[in-house]
């Protein structure tokens, strides 16, 4: 099972809105085919593997499948993935995670049952979880998952009161920001970041065969039509402001203006942007942005996810990496658990999450 998640892993970049899949046949240890996911409409993964067994001149009557999400039950793009894997007459099938897409939710597992495949389940789950969390939670809630980048100082600061903040990480945590903004479906700012910084929110450091989508919150539509993020690929501008006139000149940037105002007048409805991005089939969405729409997503509950990267210096009387409400008692803090503690060049990536939320999706994901 390992091994096949590690071919869902070389397919990071290119399955969404599909979930990241691997397979691998086996009998007597050795393995008899091996496969991924191919991009949208391509192969699943246990079709990969089964005409990988087939190149091979191999029978695969009898073996088992290794595969790390329940094979698919109904006709999407391609045909049912568990047709197949019982064409091929498994003497069993393990399975890492089931699939919470309502059209499958089981049905997969029950298929094969129901002809006589003995079936085990759950070997590896949160493994497999990780690679596809947002899959998981746009099928189960309705959102995508989210996760907030941010970069700081030891002391819990993002920039100087000058607006000066390139670059308080070094090269290495830079790159490694940028190999997390290549997985995701979308990159999401602020307007303020595009104010003062104006980024071009592409994936630079790392190669991949797609640039993810840009996406920009901009509750008054103040965004600058020769802004650097648009490059001829389509940006989603999000605004309480409606301004059809604004919302024209932008759309010949190829920007598209969706407009969702929030109960707070010139606030975006940050729920009903998540809720819009899972119906265009957004798995993860990854947000770089400033204290303010970072505290903003944080306070409405949107973060499923914090990627920190602490540099080991001290910038005193500097903005914070979030704005929040005051506190008046600790047991309202948002508390997360670390799940991962790295060093990154000079600098530390944390990353914690709010285990509530993955619970969540460990219950989805679990198979049936």
């Amino acid at each position: 099972m390992r091994h096949a998640l590690d071919l869902a892993r070389t397919v990071l970049h290119t399955t969404s809105p599909n979930p990241r899949v691997g397979c691998v046949i086996v009998r007597d240890g050795l393995i008899l085919g091996e496969g991924a996911t191919q991009p949208p409409g391509g192969p699943h993964a246990e079709i990969c593997a089964l005409r990988d067994a087939a190149a091979r001149g191999l029978s695969v009557t009898g073996a088992t499948f290794y595969v790390t999400l329940e094979p698919c039950s109904h006709f999407g793009r391609t045909p049912p993935c568990v047709d197949a894997v019982l064409a091929a007459a498994p003497g069993r099938v393990v399975v890492a995670m089931g699939d919470p897409n309502p059209q499958v939710n089981g049905a997969g597992l029950a298929r094969l049952r129901a002809q006589g495949v003995p079936v085990t389940t759950g070997v590896c789950l949160p493994e497999a979880l990780a690679l596809n969390a947002g899959f998981a939670a746009r099928m189960s809630r309705g959102m995508p998952w989210l996760w907030a980048k941010t970069a700081a100082s030891l002391d819990g600061r993002s920039a100087l009161h000058n607006g000066m903040s390139q670059w308080i990480t070094g090269p290495a945590a830079r790159a490694d920001g940028h190999a997390w903004r290549a997985r995701a479906d979308v990159v999401l700012t602020g307007m303020g970041t595009v104010q003062k910084d104006d980024p071009r929110l592409t994936v630079r450091d790392v190669a991949v065969p797609r640039q993810p989508r840009k996406a920009v919150v901009d509750g008054r539509l103040q965004i600058s039509e020769s802004a650097r993020l648009f490059d001829g690929e389509e940006v989603w501008v999000f605004t309480a402001h409606d301004d059809p006139v604004k919302a024209e000149r932008l759309r010949r940037r190829n920007a598209r203006v969706i407009v969702l105002p929030g109960p707070e007048p010139g606030r975006v409805d940050l729920h009903a942007m998540l809720r819009w991005m899972a119906r265009q089939h957004v798995n993860e969405v990854h947000v770089e942005a400033g204290a303010g729409l970072t505290g903003a997503l944080l306070s409405a509950g949107c973060v499923d996810e914090i990627l920190a990267y602490i540099a080991p210096v001290l910038l005193g009387d500097a903005y914070a990496m979030v704005k929040l409400p005051m506190l008046s008692d600790l047991a309202d803090a948002r508390r997360f658990e670390f799940i991962d503690a790295l060093p990154i060049g000079g600098d530390v990536r944390l990353r914690g999450r709010f285990a509530d939320r993955w619970q969540a999706l460990l219950s989805a994901a679990n198979p049936r």
